[in-house]
């Protein structure tokens, strides 16, 4: 290492300039090296953020980090993130106990007044394995750290008791803790997973941060209350945040009061240690002089209102002279773009590289790089690219041998280090190269190669594998009380709610939980929670047209029977379908199992449970000789294009076709560096042929693209509609994936199938419109619901506002004080330039351009690369940015006149934003709420309440609602349709079918097969204080009751010792009650009654049973007898429940042997 570092004295300060590309990233990485610790102050959180990913590539050794920005406005009405809390204490924390080699703050966050040292050190706890605890010890720190007591712990702060477990979520901890207690020793500490709440692996202690960046305990509140009064004239109790505070509510943007929880506050300096070493990262002055200006007149905006008093900036904020004071005592270094003032200082450590871009359309594309490598290293210099993925690696390096040049692969700097080789390629996330002087080393990133390279930022390392509550449990877990609900027996009620009834006879307690539903004239149904497979959630009309039914008065029995017999009509209709596409013979892949698990290892990320089975779907349906109709729906960003990409590899490994069709250029573009980037690292054992056709290819590069297609030489095509034209044809075309699909309309895809019927067809979609969503559900398609969030995911905050320039001006500032980039949506062309002028004038800080599909193909093109590559900071654009490039930067969306999109739409726009961990918000403007329509409401009702991670499905379902499925099923259907309700519709519809397939008729009276109820005169629920969340227990009773096998129950089983702790004898009985269901049901069982005395065992009309069978057991025994004309008695004295289970399971075995198959 030959830059040595010379540490200025105290006080002192030693200028560093002229650094080009990414070599302050260098030389910071060798001062740490020597002299840690030491604080960077940056410019701006994104020169933060780059030197965060590019310090530890330099010096793996290094502890680095990044204290985060609250990413609100000086004075927000919105508090930060948890997330950005929770890692702000984690870094303080880490600081304060010399825990830190470098930390990057950026400047305007190091302005902000924190709370004191002793305040962190004080609220900071420790939990240990076999130590003794205290409960209510445990619960008055907790209480006193500010951690919110939850039913179920989902993010940082937050802790749940239940008997003897305890779930904790720390602050500053990437994941929860459950404790369990054995009397009053902590026996074991987990963690565990969120989503799934299962335990991960063991730990021997927890450190507990404070909940919040200020007390807000009695104490704390009470110094509050006592500065504000002090501070502020006039009635306290008329300003909402006093009040909230005195009722112990932490309003939103509580922190702008940081103040007044503390007698004195501190600073970013009290932190650091006197020894620290301080560098000033480029023109931090300016950056503070703007941070004031905007500081000062927000708060001359908002001082007027007395309701929200604020506090003066300079108790908030370091000002200008106190933030440059406090620098004083330490040694200084800065580092400055270029020196202006004198010449003294440290310079000339870097130079330019000479351009080495790559050139697609010169006769030799590398020339420029190949000169630039082989003079440099002809002198004994060495020469490392660098490029920001594996995939991409292998892509490069297959792309360089072509011409002649053949770097070595290392696996990191250290490596290239040890090494002498003169030419090195390596992955790296470094964002621009640079040659290093004295080292005589060239750095060469993607950057440089491609002068429009889009860089993608780093993606986690690793993914949280969670499942989501299925699909058919969602339905009743947004049930709210006076909902509709539909009773397969007794039609269409209103939700009433969750019923404790006693049914014992007075000397023993039998409680169970009843669903109770009101009916037409005040009627009530008791529904056992046993029995919730019976209920579904109305929808097919709107809740207020939802008709009400009169128990017993056959006005059920009539709609239903009209609509089965409607229902066997459609299902005889597509089965007839079925057997058409069952007829046909279509290809069948061969899936080689040791290429195709090398190429799935270049998915850098663990799949989620929903992902892996869509994937393995998609590949027996491959497998098969039928040709495959898929549809993959999962919310934008959650794995559907690895799904694709698995699909394409097993099509082109067995030598067929692969179309991808894409609605617009853009998605194009990005899918073509997508497969590019992934059948990259297989390249050397499978050379596939990938090409584009879109308006980005000239017209001859077309021209080629569709004469390889005709002789079989493309592998892989990705397009737009041009792929259907009539003048491209296929050899061989084994695969069609469409993206995308809600945007295509019925034609195009016509004209797809036509392009060979035998052809496999996986259709990907975030939002399946209505029809295609009743097709899957009618069973005419396969479908697939990937429905899981990846790891910090963030849901995307909604708002729905009216058009008000202050909402639009704070929505900008907020996104762009963190580094960010802003959508504006006004989809009309004539207009745009009016919003542009209009913006300008509203936002003058901020850089706009605008973007729609009227531009010339280039311009488009160059003005989305430009918003990538973040050299503006908003797009005003059209709805062509619903299907586009990721842009993982771009966290706020502002779409004007929402109420004129669908909710698909919507939703697909909303989802532009949020790519990445950050969180994201979105803005709906709409007009006054009189001029909205009844549906346009409705939609923007939908997407309001709906924002949570992978509710697209859920919201093509409201959709289905709010349109009505009535144009999916024909006329005629329509009315039975909204008569029972969508999703008894699709039920009935689906057994049908089964039936017919069956060869059967389908059963008028029982059409989804024997009910069977069990009664084992024992108390059979979730007691309250098992599981509190009444939500969450109807989730838990509709999923119980839903198992169709043993093997489920267990899951079950499992699921709930492992969320809950050991369950009563209530839940096991409960347990057992549907063990018998599942065992009893295929024999024709409709009831079990057993009590200590006898147990009664009812049969439907023509049981399954041998009744030869039946009439030897009441003869042979005398324990046995007939009750009536379909009921089996037995005499028994069993008081133990389990022991009444293990009789009547003997007794199911003995009949089973006799079934009637």
């Amino acid at each position: 290492m030959k830059f040595k570092f010379k540490p200025p004295k105290l006080g002192s300060i030693t200028n560093y300039s002229n650094f080009d590309g990414s070599g302050d990233a260098y030389v910071l990485a060798k001062i740490a090296q020597q002299e840690r610790p030491i604080v960077i102050i940056a410019s701006s959180a994104l020169e933060a953020q780059r030197l965060l990913e590019e310090i530890p590539f330099f010096s793996p050794s290094l502890k680095v980090h990044l204290l985060p920005d609250w990413e609100t406005l000086p004075y927000d009405n919105l508090s930060p993130h948890h997330d950005l809390i929770s890692e702000r204490l984690a870094t303080l924390y880490q600081v304060m106990n010399s825990f830190c080699d470098v930390l990057i703050v950026p400047v305007t966050t190091a302005l902000y007044r924190m709370s004191p040292r002793e305040y962190l050190a004080a609220y900071t706890f420790f939990i240990k394995r076999g130590e003794v605890f205290e409960l209510e010890l445990f619960l008055s720190q907790m209480t006193l750290a500010g951690y919110t007591h939850v039913s179920q712990v989902i993010s940082p702060g937050e802790y749940s008791v239940r008997g003897g477990l305890i779930d904790l979520f720390p602050m500053g901890s990437s994941l929860p803790y459950r404790i369990d207690r054995m009397d009053k020793e902590i026996e074991t500490i987990k963690t565990f997973d969120v989503d799934t709440q299962r335990s991960i692996y063991p730990v021997d202690e927890v450190r507990l941060l404070p909940a919040r960046e200020f007390p807000f305990n009695e104490d704390g509140r009470a110094c509050f209350r006592g500065n504000f009064r002090e501070r502020f004239e006039g009635d306290p109790t008329k300003c909402r945040i006093y009040k909230d505070v005195g009722k112990g509510i932490s309003p939103a943007g509580i922190e702008y009061y940081l103040p007044l929880f503390f007698e004195q506050t501190a600073t970013l300096f009290d932190y650091l240690p006197e020894s620290v070493l301080l560098c000033l990262h480029h023109d931090i002055h300016s950056e503070i002089e703007n941070f004031w200006c905007d500081t000062l007149s927000r708060y001359k905006l908002l001082r007027g209102d007395s309701s929200r008093p604020l506090i003066p900036p300079e108790d908030l904020f370091l000002t200008s002279e106190d933030f440059f004071r406090n620098l004083k005592p330490y040694s200084r270094i800065k580092i400055q773009p270029e020196l202006k003032e004198s010449k003294s200082g440290v310079q000339g450590l870097t130079s330019l590289l000479p351009p080495v871009q790559i050139d697609r359309r010169a006769t030799n594309p590398v020339e420029k790089l190949a000169i630039f490598v082989d003079e440099f290293t002809s002198s004994g210099k060495r020469v490392l690219l660098l490029v920001e993925s594996l995939g991409r690696r292998e892509l490069i390096v297959d792309h360089l041998k072509q011409y002649d040049l053949f770097p070595k692969i290392c696996d990191n700097y250290v490596q290239y280090l040890e090494s002498t080789e003169p030419f090195m390629l390596c992955v790296s996330p470094l964002h621009n190269g640079f040659v290093l002087n004295e080292e005589a080393f060239a750095f060469i990133t993607e950057s440089e190669l491609y002068a429009i390279h889009l860089y993608k930022r780093r993606e986690r390392d690793s993914r949280n594998v969670a499942s989501v509550t299925d699909t058919i449990f969602r339905d009743l877990s947004e049930v709210k009380i006076g909902d509709p609900v539909v009773h397969e027996q007794h039609g269409i009620g209103h939700y009433s709610g969750l019923v404790n009834m006693d049914l014992g006879d007075g000397n023993d307690i039998q409680l169970s939980e009843f669903l109770l539903l009101e009916y037409a004239r005040g009627d009530k149904l008791y529904v056992p929670v046993s029995q919730l497979h019976l209920i579904s959630r109305y929808s097919g009309a709107a809740p207020e047209s939802a008709p009400l039914h009169k128990l017993g008065s056959g006005q059920w029995d009539k709609a239903k029977s009209k609509a089965i017999k409607q229902i066997r009509d459609t299902a005889a209709e597509l089965l007839n379908l079925y057997a058409q596409r069952a007829n046909r013979v279509g290809y069948k892949f061969e899936v080689i199992q040791h290429d195709y698990e090398a190429f799935s290892e270049g998915f850098g990320f663990e799949e989620t449970p929903d992902q892996a089975s869509a994937i393995n779907a998609v590949i027996q349906d491959l497998n098969s000789d039928k040709p495959m109709d898929r549809l993959i729906c999962g919310d934008v960003g959650f794995g559907k294009t690895e799904v694709a990409l698995r699909a394409a590899f097993v099509a082109a490994s067995n030598g067929k076709q692969v179309a991808v069709l894409v609605p617009t250029t853009l998605l194009a573009e990005q899918h073509f560096q997508n497969f590019s980037d992934r059948f990259g690292l297989i390249a050397d054992q499978w050379p596939v042929v990938i090409a584009e056709m879109s308006r980005f290819r000239s017209a001859k590069e077309q021209a080629k693209v569709i004469e390889g297609l005709a002789e079989g030489k493309v592998d892989i095509v990705i397009g737009t509609h041009k792929l259907i034209q009539k003048n491209v044809k296929f050899k061989n075309l084994g695969l069609v994936i469409i993206d995308e699909e809600h945007r295509f309309g019925v034609r195009q895809k016509d004209q797809l199938m036509n392009l060979k019927s035998e052809v496999d067809i996986l259709t990907l979609t975030a939002t399946p419109i209505p029809r295609t969503l009743s097709m899957s559900l009618e069973g005419l398609r396969d479908f697939s619901v990937i429905n899981t969030a990846p790891q910090r995911r963030l849901a995307i905050k909604t708002f729905v506002n009216r058009y008000s320039k202050g909402i639009i001006r704070e929505a900008c500032l907020r996104e762009i004080k963190r580094g960010g980039q802003i959508y504006y949506l006004h989809n009309s062309v004539d207009t745009i330039q009016s919003t542009y002028n209009s913006l300008k004038r509203l936002l003058p800080e901020v850089s706009i351009e605008i973007a729609h599909g009227q531009m010339r193909e280039r311009d488009l093109e160059h003005v989305m690369r430009n918003f990538y590559r973040q050299q503006f900071n908003m797009l005003l654009c059209t709805t062509i940015i619903e299907t586009g490039i990721d842009i993982p930067s771009a966290n706020t969306i502002i779409i004007d006149r929402a109420d004129k999109f669908g909710l698909a739409q919507l939703h697909q726009l909303r989802g532009r934003v949020g790519r990445s961990h950050h969180q994201a918000y979105a803005y709906l403007l709409v007009p006054e709420e009189e001029s909205l329509s009844a549906k346009a409401k409705k939609r923007i009702d939908a997407i309001q309440t709906m924002e949570g991670l992978g509710v697209g499905y859920y919201l093509a379902m409201h959709d289905l609602e709010i349109r009505g499925a009535g144009e999916v099923l024909g006329e005629s259907q329509s009315g039975e349709m909204s008569e029972i309700g969508f999703n008894l519709y699709s039920t009935l519809l689906d057994t049908a079918i089964k039936s017919l397939k069956e060869g059967r008729e389908p059963d008028m009276q029982n059409p989804l097969g024997v009910t069977t109820e069990i009664n084992l005169h024992a108390p059979s629920l979730l007691p309250d204080n098992y599981c509190h969340d009444i939500h969450e227990r109807l989730v838990l009773y509709k999923r119980m009751a839903n198992c169709e096998s043993s093997d489920q129950l267990d899951d079950m089983y499992k699921e709930l010792v492992d969320r809950f702790g050991i369950f009563p004898d209530p839940v096991r009985t409960l347990l057992e009650c549907h063990r018998l269901r599942i065992a009893a049901r295929p024999l024709g069982v409709s009831r079990i009654d057993a009590t200590a005395e006898s147990i009664l065992v009812q049969f439907i009309a023509n049981p399954k049973v041998d009744a030869g069978k039946i009439i030897s057991l009441v003869h042979d025994n005398a324990e046995y007898s007939f009750a009536g004309p379909d009921s089996l008695k037995i005499k028994v004295q069993i008081e133990s429940v389990p022991e009444r289970v293990v009789k009547i399971n003997s007794l199911i075995k003995e009949l089973s042997g006799s079934r009637i198959h």
